[in-house]
């Protein structure tokens, strides 16, 4: 019952998580969209722009994999499986998500040292020496992360029909 309640708090802390990192769209649309003003008319502040949003869109892509997986969208084979019985599509999530983890575990340790190391540092672009570089190689753990807790999830419960 405890295993339950906690998968089950996991699972909305996910949901919950995954429609907050759903606005980052906005602020990455805007500054696409600024840059090039930025650069033609105004002639300042177009690379601190297009640095924001290469952090921002880096956290964005790593959260939308999860956020495509409980869709059901991500790696999708739905036009065989949608006719499979819920029961082999729980199995078969259930053998994925365990599939799952030794490479997102290998994910988190390989790049252990090149993350801490940028995150230590707070490393800085490399061609503007703006800050946030170190958050786009945080980004690969926030991605193994979360495939890591969708894999618990699934593994412990899964229950969504593909």
């Amino acid at each position: 019952m405890k295993l339950a309640r906690t998968v089950s708090i996991l699972d909305r802390l996910i949901a919950g998580l995954l429609r907050l990192a759903g606005w980052l769209v906005l602020p990455i649309v805007v500054l696409l969209f600024l840059q090039w003003p930025l650069r033609d008319i105004f002639r300042v502040y177009s690379r601190e722009a297009n640095d924001l949003g290469q952090w921002i869109f880096a956290i964005y892509v790593a959260v939308s994999v999860t956020a495509a997986t409980r869709a059901g969208t991500h790696l999708g084979t739905d036009a065989v499986a949608r006719f499979y019985p819920g029961t082999i599509r729980r199995a078969l999530t259930r053998l994925g998500a365990i599939l799952l983890v030794p490479w997102a575990l290998y994910v988190v340790l390989g790049s252990k040292d090149i993350v801490l190391g940028s995150i230590r540092g707070l490393e800085a672009f490399p061609d503007t020496n703006n800050p946030g570089y170190f958050l786009i190689k945080t980004a690969l753990w926030i991605l193994a992360g979360l495939m890591l807790a969708q894999a618990a999830i699934d593994i412990a419960q899964p229950r969504r029909n593909h």
